[in-house]
């Protein structure tokens, strides 16, 4: 059986065909494909792609339809279990590596991030399904804010930590409508810089504190609150339980720390070596028997809020930015770029469209609130 045909047998049952008229259909460029896809299954799937080896139309729905199948799973290959077996073995997110997913991804250029995402700059889940529902970016991304902090009970005077704070986004806005006062640690220059110069032009460079620190290192608490949005997938999980140790050290015992982040619904080693080796270096996505396992005894679950359908839209809104600013950013970044970043937007889309990925955001208390916490929507 001739390569294609083996490519052709993995997709039976997914609605897919090879060089189809559907707009998931792949329409094959290079025959080398199949077998790159072969040895090395999703990641040569990915690195194919970027190289034009194959086009489709909607990428998304392709992952979607192979992904609801079951047929990702299918390419097990020899570099697919290198990436289970380092993931197992080694510690991928120690002290030592805290800053290389930072370097990497996030320091890639403001100017990028700045043209794909909302005006609060905020890479993480916009919520779209509230009510009323979002009808943009700016509003989804604002609803969110406002719904963590509403889980929180913020007040007037509070301190507040945010884990992995990204552009400050959450912080100045917090401040800004609910008077907290704010430190904001982040493993990326590019984000620190940027961060620090819109805290200063909206004048609360008093209120608000951006630190380049890894979370192990945060030491000056006590805190009112913490929040983490989607800074999780890079804690590893060799490294839950002090992760959630020292946010308990640094919570009040009265305070509440809200965690967002995605989650993969099946307990896995390692995120697809694709997205590993191009976009999040070191990264690994928990389960939810890997967060109930590392709070056991730390942290009383309040609160649990799923709302990771919305992460697809979230996705192709940043998709349709970074597209439509692309003739400004195409000199600095290149071809080889483009196909890379949508590849890796419209896929991972995908998975939240097959809700093979979901988001969640968790409401913890050091030792449980008495009479009960009520859920906020």
């Amino acid at each position: 059986m001739s390569a294609r045909d083996q490519v052709d047998a993995l997709l039976k049952g997914t609605g897919v065909v090879l060089d189809g008229p559907n707009p998931w259909d792949p329409q094959i460029k290079n025959p080398k494909v199949f077998n790159q896809i072969l040895t090395q299954g999703t990641l040569g799937a990915g690195e194919s792609y970027v190289d034009g080896w194959w086009e489709v139309e909607n990428l998304t729905e392709l992952v979607v339809r192979t992904a609801r199948a079951h047929k990702l799973g299918a390419l097990v290959t020899t570099g697919a279990f290198w990436y289970f077996l380092r993931g197992t073995l080694f510690n991928l997110q120690s002290r030592a590596r805290a800053f290389e997913v930072g370097e990497h991804h996030y320091d890639i250029g403001n100017d990028l991030y700045s043209a794909m995402l909302d005006k609060s700059l905020a890479y993480s889940c916009g919520y779209w399904s509230g009510k009323p529902a979002a009808r943009t970016l700016d509003e989804a991304q604002e609803a969110k804010l406002d719904l963590a902090c509403r889980k929180l009970r913020l007040k007037k005077g509070d301190r507040v930590l945010d884990i992995g704070c990204g552009w400050g986004g959450f912080l100045i806005y917090a401040a800004e409508k609910y008077g907290i006062y704010g430190v904001g640690i982040t493993v990326s220059r590019e984000q620190k810089k940027l961060a620090e110069q819109i805290i200063a032009a909206r004048g609360l460079a008093d209120k608000i504190e951006i630190r380049l620190q890894d979370y192990r290192d945060t030491n000056d608490g006590p805190y009112d609150a913490i929040i983490s949005i989607e800074m999780f997938e890079h804690v590893g999980k060799k490294n839950y339980r002090a992760f959630f140790a020292q946010s308990r050290y640094l919570l009040t015992s009265d305070g509440l720390f809200l965690l967002q982040s995605i989650i993969c619904n099946k307990a896995e080693w390692h995120v697809d070596p694709w997205v590993e080796k191009y976009i999040f270096p070191n990264c690994f996505l928990p389960s939810p028997k890997f967060i109930g396992a590392s709070i056991d005894g730390v942290f009383v679950l309040e609160d649990v809020h799923t709302f990771g359908a919305d992460y697809d839209k979230t996705l192709q809104t940043w998709f349709q930015n970074f597209d439509r600013a692309w003739p400004q950013l195409k000199v600095k970044y290149g071809e080889h770029f483009y196909r890379m970043w949508k590849y890796y937007l419209l896929s991972v889309a995908g998975g939240f469209r097959a809700r093979r990925l979901n988001v969640w955001q968790m409401v913890l208390s050091p030792q449980g609130i008495e009479g009960g916490y009520q859920s906020v929507r």
